[in-house]
């Protein structure tokens, strides 16, 4: 297994879906103190891995004027975080992937380095994040060489 670092894992943030819990807004541009929750997300992650992605299946160019990549899903109709996973894996050159919910404004500072720990510790497939009561899946650090397993 290829100890995962900054040097070698994307960031990758979701933000393909349809936000119809929202009334069809788009969360990841929906402003939280002043400023969309994408610009947040940026904000947190940037200083944790050298590569970022965002995941986007409307909206594109709001999400373009950020200066990173952006990807749509490869499946069609919204089919949810796990579209997002696979889109990720397979148009990134890294060996892993992180995963970040676009309406997830508060991310931890070390979030990257918890999930590579638990990683390797563990001798695991991937991490997920656990928030002391249950598991939150969309925080995820993934191989690229699981692909073939979504």
């Amino acid at each position: 297994m290829i100890k995962p670092d900054r040097s070698n894992i994307t960031a990758v943030i979701l933000a393909g879906g349809r936000g119809r819990r929202l009334g069809g807004q788009d969360k990841g541009l929906v402003e939280l103190d002043g400023k969309p929750l994408i610009e947040h997300i940026l904000d947190a992650i940037a200083s944790q891995v050298d590569r970022i992605t965002i995941n986007a299946n409307r909206n594109q160019q709001s999400y373009a004027d950020y200066g990173y990549p952006v990807i749509n899903d490869n499946m069609a109709d919204y089919q949810g975080p796990l579209a997002g996973f696979a889109a990720a894996l397979s148009a990134c050159n890294t060996d892993y992937i992180v995963t970040l919910p676009c309406d997830g404004p508060y991310v931890p500072a070390n979030l990257v380095e918890r999930l590579s720990n638990a990683l390797i510790e563990n001798n695991a497939d991937l991490a997920v994040a656990h928030d002391g009561q249950r598991m939150q899946p969309v925080y995820a650090l993934i191989p690229r060489s699981l692909l073939g397993s979504l």
